[in-house]
């Protein structure tokens, strides 16, 4: 690994796990509704045990999640399903499902088309969720999008569009779309929006749900490490309200040094913006401004928070590639943040460690690049 990797190691002052709410699972039985749906695997990764020295490194695979690249159907499909509805007048029926969605849509005669910020996968989740519910969408992506996630959100049936800035711009331009007929789907709040990124996270919980049950089950033992990865808080905070309740003994929220707002919030005790104008190849976590929904349970959920640059995250891709797991470079940032702090973070060999692989590798050629291929 080359010698100028940086890492920060913050100890979250605010940090009080009583404080976090508990997961909503309300979304789980709409879930298990969904064409192609079944529960994620997790993994053992023995490679990255050993490099972390731990017992064990649990990795939950979301990189086939219902045929997408990544997890993000979970928290579009669900808050989808919730927007619709809302925008239609009408509440959820005792049995959720998409066809719900749909039939209100057709009661109500109106063509509505969902609209979604992103810088890849959760545009992509829109726009599959649009394309099961026979409606049209509108992907707003920022400028610099690598091709390759351009296109797979178009291959799902959406219009394409990029915006001239950052992401904190393309979530503006999403918003000014909003209207009678355009529901926009985001992931990410702000004063008057959130209803839809609320129903975001509690669609992430089934994720989250899927490893406790596996704990339950006697499948894999209770983690004593848990590691989240950070962009503007949805996925982190669902990682928290489901595990900040339970034993594990460390917490940790991990963030590019690019775009570590919701380490810069934390630190000043309140929502800060930081420029995230840089080209961190965790395009997924290049977010300046965190979740004002989601910020609350990521300030009290973390034991603390790591920010690494983009070498640590290229080196935790390769390290899962060697245990035979393909992450893209978000999808292995979780455990980027273990490895550049292992020793800081007192990781030694009883613990069981559990990372969230949320991506598969969705830019190919840096895909190469960075093992080598």
């Amino acid at each position: 690994m080359r010698t100028m990797a940086a890492s920060r190691l913050v100890r979250n002052p605010h940090v009080d796990r009583a404080r976090v709410p508990p997961a909503d699972d309300a979304a789980r039985a709409f879930h298990a509704s969904l064409p192609g749906f079944s529960p994620t695997p997790i993994r053992a990764a023995p490679g990255v045990a050993a490099r972390l020295g731990v017992a064990r490194v649990l990795v939950k695979d979301e990189s086939q999640r219902m045929g997408m690249p990544s997890f993000k159907i979970l928290g579009a499909s669900w808050a989808a399903y919730r927007a619709i509805l809302a925008t239609l007048g009408r509440e959820p029926g005792p049995a959720p499902s998409l066809a719900e969605a749909r039939d209100a849509v057709a009661a109500d005669g109106r063509t509505l088309t969902l609209v979604a910020a992103t810088d890849g996968n959760h545009g992509r989740a829109v726009a599959r969720v649009a394309r099961l519910l026979g409606l049209p969408a509108v992907v707003l992506v920022p400028a610099g999008t690598a091709a390759s996630r351009i296109e797979g959100i178009a291959s799902e049936g959406a219009e394409v569009r990029v915006v001239d800035g950052n992401y904190d711009d393309t979530i503006a331009a999403s918003a000014a779309l909003a209207d009678g007929t355009h529901v926009v789907i985001d992931d990410t709040s702000w004063p008057g929006y959130t209803d839809i990124p609320g129903w975001v996270i509690d669609g992430y919980s089934t994720m989250v749900g899927e490893v406790v049950a596996a704990v339950a089950a006697g499948e894999v033992p209770e983690p004593t490490v848990v590691a989240g990865q950070i962009g503007v808080g949805a996925l982190s905070a669902a990682i928290a309200r489901g595990f900040a309740g339970r034993s594990a003994r460390l917490l940790v929220g991990v963030e590019p040094t690019e775009a570590a707002c919701v380490t810069g919030s934390a630190l000043a005790g309140r929502i800060v913006t930081v420029p995230a104008e840089g080209t961190t190849c965790m395009a997924g976590l290049n977010c300046g401004t965190p979740s004002e929904i989601a910020f609350e349970s990521n300030l009290r959920g973390y034991d603390c928070f790591v920010t690494v640059d983009d070498l640590w995250a290229e080196e935790a891709v390769r390290l899962l590639h060697a245990d035979g797991i393909d992450a893209g470079e978000s999808g292995a940032a979780g455990l980027a943040g273990l490895l550049a702090e292992r020793e800081a973070l007192g990781l030694g060999a009883g613990d069981v460690v559990l990372v969230f692989l949320t991506e598969r590798p969705t830019d190919p050629v840096n895909f190469r690049r960075i093992i080598g291929g």
